[in-house]
């Protein structure tokens, strides 16, 4: 087909979420086809983003500050604070432009089958969070699935005792959905119908 360049390119590309062999070979070749208008600008981008983004102390959202912009914002509600799987939902949110308090990325989710346990989650800069004052509330934003069933109930049994509400959102959320694929309404309607976790 290709050189070894060409063969790496395609094989990069293959690793990207949503592209198999042929979405990858078609990708590389428009690239490929006018390397000056586009593969030169990708590139420079890619290089451009990999020095500069990083993860915020803060909340774990991917930005070229840090803190991030969101974490920055005096404008944003303190007192809410969103939590959520991973930085696309992070992105999602802020896409429905529904939600005007602060978020923390957990980093995943618990799973027995996957290995991921209470230790591979950024609980411990939420708890600092908290421990130092002005949050009154938590939402957790995680996928209606089972993994993220389990880690609710994880996260709200370890919440609790810091005296914070703790709310999830509720209808609008479709089992076994994620906040990276709904739609603005979605996400809007999921937000205001979110519920409260009694204590047991």
């Amino acid at each position: 087909m290709g050189g070894p360049e060409i063969e790496r390119l395609i094989a990069l590309f293959g690793r990207l979420p949503g592209l198999g062999p042929r979405s990858a070979r078609r990708a590389a070749l428009w690239l490929l086809r006018e390397p000056e208008a586009r593969l030169v600008p990708l590139a420079a981008a890619l290089a451009a983003a990999g020095a500069a983004v990083r993860q915020c102390r803060v909340c774990g959202n991917l930005d070229s500050v840090d803190p991030c912009a969101i974490c920055a914002d005096s404008g944003r509600e303190s007192g809410l604070v969103c939590v959520v799987e991973g930085v696309g939902d992070l992105w999602a949110m802020e896409r429905g432009g529904v939600f005007r308090g602060r978020y923390h990325v957990l980093g995943g989710l618990l799973s027995a089958l996957g290995g991921v346990g209470p230790e591979d989650l950024r609980l411990a800069p939420l708890l600092a969070r908290l421990e130092a004052g002005g949050i009154r509330e938590i939402i957790l934003a995680l996928p209606a699935t089972v993994e993220g069933a389990s880690t609710m109930h994880w996260l709200a049994d370890r919440l609790r005792p810091h005296g914070v509400a703790v709310s999830r959102l509720a209808q609008g959320l479709p089992m076994g959905g994620t906040l990276e694929t709904l739609d603005e309404g979605t996400l809007a309607q999921a937000l205001r119908a979110r519920r409260y976790e009694e204590a047991p």
